[in-house]
C-alpha cells in the first residue's frame, strides 16, 4: 500500500502487521504481493524479525520451512518456488531451474528451488525469536532452537568451505543476485567482463509490477544475470567446476559481514541450545576469520572497504552502501571505526546535501553510476537502513542509531512499506506492501515510537 500511513506508533505497527498477514501463504510468507509471490531466503530472516514481535510460533516457523528445503550441501536456496504461484508471475521462474534432477544436492521437489543463495540473515532472525519469546512460549522457543541449530550451522559451515576454499574469510558469490544487491555498481566491471552466449528468447516479468521501467535493471544487465544461470545450470552447479571456470567469481564483503553477524548471533545460539565446545570454537574460528578477511578489503583512500574480481585478481572500486561491511561485521578498533563513521556522515552518504532524510542510499549520489531511481544504483533500502541501525546501536553510536531509525520510520509513515525510496524525494518504488520492510519496520518501533 502506497501513500501516506498512520504516524501514530501503535497504528503503524498494526499497518506493518497487516503487510505480513496478507503476505502470509500459510506457513511461509511471500516477499510482496506481485512482483515476489515466492519465499526468498534473505528476506526470511528479516520477516522472521518482525513476526516475533507478532507470534513466536509462527516466527519459528518462517524459518523452519525455510529450512525444510536446505540442500544436502548445507546451501539454503535464494528462492524457494510457490507451486501455487502463476508459471508467468515471476521470471526466472522453477520451471527454468528445474532443480529436481539437475544438481545433485538439491532437496526433493516440488517445491522447486534456485541453485543460488543469499545473505544468511537466519541466525540473527532465529535469536529474536528467542529474545523476544515470553514466558509461556519459553519452551516453544527453546525446542526451536535445538532444532533449527544444526541447520544453521550446516548453513554456515557450507558458506565458510564451500564458498570459501582459499580460507580468505570472505564468501564467494557465483551471481549478482545472491549479494542480494543485484544491479548494483558494485558488479559492473565484473559484469562488463563476461562474454554472452546464446540465450534462448525469454520474456521479463519484473517491468510488470512497477510503475516505471527505470526502476528496475536494464535489459543489457537482464541478459548477463539470464547468461550466469546458464553457466551455472550446466556446471549442475558444482562448486568445484564454478570456482575453477566460471566468469564471475566474486568476493563479496556485505554477504561476508553479515556471515560475520550471523555467526555471532549463532555463537549467542549454540551457547542457550548447550552445543559442543568444538561448534563454539569453530564458530568463534569464523567470525575472527570473516574481520580478517574484510581488514584486508578496506580501502583507506575511499574509506570503503571493496569488493574482490578473482578472475581479474582486482578489487571492485565503487562507493556504496555494501563499503560499510566492517561496522556491519562489528569488533572494530577505535580508528576503524571513527574512519567508517567519518565516510558514513560525509557528503558521499548521508551528509550529501540533496537527500531528503539522513538514510542511506545505496549507492552514493557521487558515484558516477548513481542512479536515483533505479533498484540498487541509489534507492533507500529501509532493510540496509535497518542493518546500518543495528550496527551503530551495537558499536555504541547510540545517537545516531536513534537519528537514522527516527528517519527510516519517518519516510515509511509517508510512503508506505515500499521494497525502496528515491533518495532525493521520498516517492516510494518498486514493489508495494514488501514483507520485510513492514518486519524491520515492527523491530524499529518496538525500540520506541516515533517523534
Amino acid at each position: 500500500m502506497r501513500g501516506a500511513l498512520a504516524t501514530n506508533p501503535s497504528d503503524l505497527a498494526v499497518q506493518a502487521a497487516e503487510v505480513l498477514r496478507r503476505n502470509d501463504m500459510g506457513g511461509w510468507t511471500r516477499a510482496a504481493p506481485n512482483l515476489y509471490p515466492h519465499q526468498w531466503s534473505w528476506d526470511t530472516g528479516f520477516i522472521a524479525i518482525g513476526l516475533a514481535h507478532l507470534d513466536t510460533s509462527r516466527a519459528a516457523g518462517e524459518l523452519t520451512s525455510l529450512f525444510r528445503h536446505q540442500w544436502t550441501n548445507g546451501k539454503v536456496p535464494h528462492i524457494v518456488f510457490n507451486p501455487d504461484a502463476p508459471p508467468d508471475s515471476y521470471f526466472p521462474g522453477a520451471e527454468h531451474w528445474s532443480s529436481a534432477g539437475t544438481f545433485l544436492d538439491a532437496p526433493p521437489a516440488p517445491p522447486y528451488t534456485s541453485a543460488l543463495c543469499q545473505p544468511p540473515t537466519h541466525a540473527l532472525g532465529a535469536l529474536r525469536v528467542w529474545e523476544l519469546a515470553g514466558r509461556d512460549q519459553e519452551g516453544l522457543a527453546w525446542e526451536f532452537l535445538h532444532g533449527i541449530y544444526p541447520k544453521l550451522l550446516a548453513w554456515h559451515r557450507y558458506l565458510a568451505t564451500a564458498r570459501d576454499p582459499e580460507g580468505s574469510g570472505l564468501v564467494t558469490i557465483y551471481h549478482p543476485w545472491e549479494s542480494g544487491t543485484d544491479n548494483s555498481p558494485r558488479w559492473d566491471p565484473a559484469l562488463r567482463a563476461v562474454e554472452i552466449g546464446d540465450l534462448p528468447s525469454y520474456e521479463r516479468q519484473d517491468l510488470n509490477h512497477v510503475d516505471y521501467p527505470d526502476e528496475r535493471p536494464t535489459d543489457e544487465e537482464y541478459a548477463r544475470f539470464l547468461w550466469l544461470v546458464e553457466l551455472i545450470k550446466r556446471a549442475r552447479c558444482d562448486e568445484g567446476t564454478l570456482n575453477d571456470s566460471h566468469p564471475f567469481l566474486v568476493k563479496d564483503v556485505l554477504f561476508s559481514a553479515i556471515l560475520v553477524a550471523a555467526n555471532e548471533a549463532l555463537l549467542e545460539i549454540a551457547r542457550v541450545v548447550e552445543a559442543p565446545e568444538e561448534d563454539v570454537a569453530l564458530i568463534e574460528g569464523w567470525i575472527g576469520r570473516g574481520r580478517e578477511g574484510l581488514d584486508e578489503r578496506w580501502d583507506p583512500g575511499l574509506g570503503l572497504c571493496l569488493d574482490y574480481d578473482l578472475r581479474r585478481d582486482t578489487p571492485l572500486r565503487a562507493r556504496t552502501i555494501a563499503g560499510f561491511s566492517p561496522l556491519v561485521a562489528g569488533g572494530m578498533e577505535p580508528g576503524e571505526l571513527e574512519a567508517t563513521l567519518r565516510t558514513l556522515n560525509s557528503p558521499y552518504f548521508l551528509g550529501h546535501p540533496k537527500l531528503r532524510r539522513l538514510l542511506p542510499p545505496s549507492t552514493s549520489p557521487e558515484e558516477p553510476r548513481f542512479h536515483p531511481r533505479n533498484y540498487w544504483r541509489g534507492p533507500m533500502w529501509p532493510v540496509m537502513s535497518w542493518l546500518l541501525w543495528r550496527s551503530l546501536a551495537l558499536v555504541g553510536e547510540e545517537e545516531r542509531a536513534e537519528a537514522l531509525r527516527q528517519a527510516a520510520l519517518q519516510e515509511l509513515a509517508e510512503g508506505g512499506f515500499a521494497e525502496y525510496f528515491e533518495p532525493f524525494t521520498g516517492e516510494p518504488l518498486g514493489s508495494d506492501d514488501q514483507s520485510w520492510t513492514a518486519a524491520v519496520a515492527l523491530d524499529w518501533l518496538a525500540a520506541g515510537g516515533v517523534a
